[in-house]
């Protein structure tokens, strides 16, 4: 049913709403009862002055009444009804529904973003556990003060006769190891406490440069400036690079955004972007880049000269994501290996070969993206020296430019966390197989 032929309804659920009678509504609007109860029941279409004086009487702007719920809560639903066969069935109502049940179709949509953001934070989390570099460390370290706490104790009981001197190195050795293990152990519960709080907190290098580029949008207006700053300025300048290593991958990629920034100006490249439908090729052609560089410039844009998001994520020959920069729906795992269906993949085992795909991710209401991956050589040490590959993939989401028409490539984040079912890529049981 269209909106504007439930704007009686909407009338007569606000009067409900208000307690006010149809006869005093129709007396303060200046029509009849009669009248007004044919609006109510949609059999008379209304408009300009009596709309506006019926707003004005119900306490409501006419936009209201005409329109009905926003179109935000509307998506929202029908992707809450995503799967559900009754609710499905039930989608051109959903209009209705919203507009004769504002306060149910809003709690139904909070709801649906907090199970999506739980989601997201099991997600994140398990992720974590299974690949977090400082768990695993502080695991051992637990493990092996109790394996010595445990030899010592099992000496001391089964030894009847031991030497006073021999025994009081073994108390010594007990004193040290217990001591060991409260420390590792208070700070395990402390960085697990930290990432309660902080799903994302970082534990890596990497991660700190991306926490940096996350808190300035991905772009960095500073370097974009005919004269600008030293790049060991704004690193040194920056609260979130706290680590040397850190420091030091930050600095190599802001001289790199910097070089992207002189080949390719940004009010003359987002032009041309808009104008190419973001498409990497065709921008890499008219500045004379290597598509690589078309991509990072793609990624640095500001949403609204990009026309909507863009992610990008980097690897190098071993698969390990060395950049990650994420878009609504398309997660990037944290640690390890991501899904090896992904076009990134696909690309690096055919080096300097352009990869376009369209993917579309797994879940509750699946998504569709625009993907352009390519492989490329970095020649650090010269032609003499090993070949070391860097992989790269746009990620363009549905709302920021138009999907070809081609065949769709199911994908997922990573396996552990993928809900797909019969994946032949599959490495391992996903603890998602059965939705949350």
């Amino acid at each position: 049913m269209p909106r504007s032929a439930l704007t009686g309804t909407r009338i007569r659920e606000r009067r409900t709403m208000i307690g006010m009678r149809q006869a005093d509504l129709a007396r303060l609007a200046g029509i009849s009862p009669s009248y007004l109860n044919l609006i109510e029941h949609n059999r008379r279409r209304i408009g300009g002055k009596l709309l506006v004086e019926l707003a004005r009487n119900l306490g409501v702007e006419a936009s209201a009444l005409t329109e009905g719920a926003g179109a935000a809560l509307i998506d929202t639903l029908r992707e809450a009804a995503a799967g559900h066969g009754e609710a499905e069935a039930d989608l051109p109502r959903l209009e209705e529904f919203a507009g004769r049940f504002p306060g149910w179709a809003g709690l139904i949509a909070e709801r649906h973003r907090r199970v999506r953001e739980l989601e997201r934070t099991v997600e994140m989390l398990t992720d974590r556990m299974t690949h977090d570099p400082f768990l695993s460390a502080s695991l051992h370290e637990v493990i092996s003060a109790v394996t010595a706490i445990r030899s010592t104790a099992a000496i001391l009981a089964d030894t009847e006769d031991i030497d006073p001197d021999w025994q009081r190195r073994f108390h010594r050795n007990l004193s040290d190891d217990s001591r060991r293990l409260a420390e590792g152990a208070q700070a395990l519960v402390a960085y697990l406490d930290e990432g309660t709080e902080d799903p994302g907190v970082q534990s890596s290098p990497q991660e700190e440069v991306e926490a940096f580029l996350r808190a300035r949008d991905w772009h960095l207006p500073e370097l974009e400036r005919s004269l600008p700053p030293d790049p060991a300025r704004i690193v040194a300048e920056a609260r979130e690079l706290t680590s040397g290593p850190a420091r030091e991958l930050a600095l190599a990629h802001l001289k790199r955004y910097r070089r992207d920034a002189e080949l390719m100006p940004l009010q003359r490249f987002s032009e041309a972007a808009r104008g190419a439908a973001l498409d990497p090729g065709a921008l890499a052609q008219a500045f004379g880049v290597d598509p690589g560089a078309a991509f990072r410039r793609l990624a640095a844009l500001p949403e609204d000269r990009a026309g909507g998001p863009v992610g990008l994520v980097a690897c190098d020959g071993s698969g390990t994501l060395t950049f990650r920069k994420p878009v609504e729906g398309f997660s990037l795992p944290r640690f390890g290996a991501a899904c090896p269906l992904w076009p990134l993949y696909q690309a690096l085992s055919r080096p300097m070969a352009p990869v376009r795909a369209v993917v579309e991710l797994g879940g509750a209401t699946p998504q569709r993206f625009l993907t352009y991956a390519i492989c490329q050589p970095v020649l650090a040490a010269g032609f003499d020296g090993p070949q070391v590959l860097e992989a790269a993939m746009l990620i363009l989401p549905e709302g920021t430019v138009a999907l070809p028409r081609m065949a769709a490539q199911p994908v997922g984040t990573s396996c552990r966390i993928c809900p797909r079912r019969g994946c032949v890529a599959r490495r391992e049981p996903s603890i998602l197989a059965d939705g949350f």
